[in-house]
């Protein structure tokens, strides 16, 4: 997901560069919504792991 942001924000400012305003305006806002995505979903599997590492542990002693 993070690769398609990426994508998403370096094709809006190639946009950008060459006058296309409106259309770098709609490939930068669905790149701020994928990496919102991503950073959201990152925070929760790390939490999620966290978890699951301490349920690890009970189960084994």
């Amino acid at each position: 997901m993070l690769k398609y942001a990426i994508i998403f924000a370096l094709v809006s400012l190639v946009a950008g560069a060459l006058g296309y305003g409106s259309l770098a305006t709609g490939f930068a806002g669905i790149a701020k919504i994928l990496f919102g995505l991503f950073l959201i979903l990152a925070v929760v599997f790390v939490v999620l792991a966290a978890l699951g590492v301490g349920v690890a542990r009970k189960a084994l002693k």
